[in-house]
């Protein structure tokens, strides 16, 4: 078996404790939601995930790293003719979202409770048709830049994954990450596709904004939405 890259992009895995509902969310729905077998123990080979047989002929999304869950859901709800693939190391975040597939009733998602990376290594090529990265952990000490997603060793991968003309997603309140991510995922085999400022102040038209960025908007930091296809 390989070693797996020691450096994560995320930062710790667990919170408060988990009150009873959160607990039986994890218990009887999240098996269930499972993508495919992704994890080392059961797919060792690393063999690719069959798409078509989990989701039949749905196009895929894949959100990277969804926090508690509001925007995966709104777009699962939003777009129900997709399939959406969620990854989130953070058990209490997981533990959220599968309360709000409960309540929304929404059936085209899936979900791997761990690293992103392990989803990147079983994803077929270009199989992603789009894909979020909504306001990650932005390791502010500079030290700490090489921890970023926005780096060849997360955005190869990715690259890697999402079709021809695929729409990537960014969304930050980090000037610094910003500046990253312009310099990073152009090399990695994206086009920014800005042409006015106004394309990455304003949210996108299906946004919901979640409660990460409505703690940056009353903190007083501005969000980027930065948009980016696969060339």
């Amino acid at each position: 078996m390989p070693d797996k890259p020691h450096r994560n992009f995320y930062g710790r895995r667990h919170g408060k404790t988990l009150n009873s509902a959160q607990k039986g969310y994890l218990t009887d729905d999240l098996a269930a939601l499972a993508p495919g077998p992704v994890g080392w123990d059961e797919n060792p080979e690393r063999n690719p995930l069959d798409l078509a047989a989990r989701f039949g002929e749905r196009s895929v999304w894949l959100e990277i790293g969804f926090g508690g869950g509001e925007h995966m859901v709104h777009q699962a709800a939003a777009n129900r003719d997709i399939a959406l693939i969620g990854a989130e190391p953070f058990i209490n975040g997981v533990a959220m979202l599968l309360g709000k597939i409960r309540k929304a009733e929404v059936t085209n998602v899936a979900v791997h409770p761990g690293d992103v990376r392990d989803l990147f290594d079983v994803l077929p090529d270009k199989s992603v048709a789009k894909a979020f990265l909504l306001y990650p952990d932005p390791w502010p000490k500079s030290r700490h830049h090489r921890r970023r997603f926005v780096t060849p060793e997360y955005l190869a991968p990715l690259a890697r994954i999402m079709a021809p003309d695929a729409e990537l997603r960014v969304a930050t309140d980090i000037p610094d990450y910003v500046r990253q991510a312009l310099e990073q995922i152009p090399k990695a085999g994206f086009r920014w596709v800005a042409e006015t400022a106004e394309d990455w102040r304003r949210p996108w038209p299906d946004w919901i904004s979640t409660r990460y960025e409505q703690k940056a908007l009353r903190e007083g930091r501005r969000p980027h939405y930065l948009t980016f296809q696969r060339r």
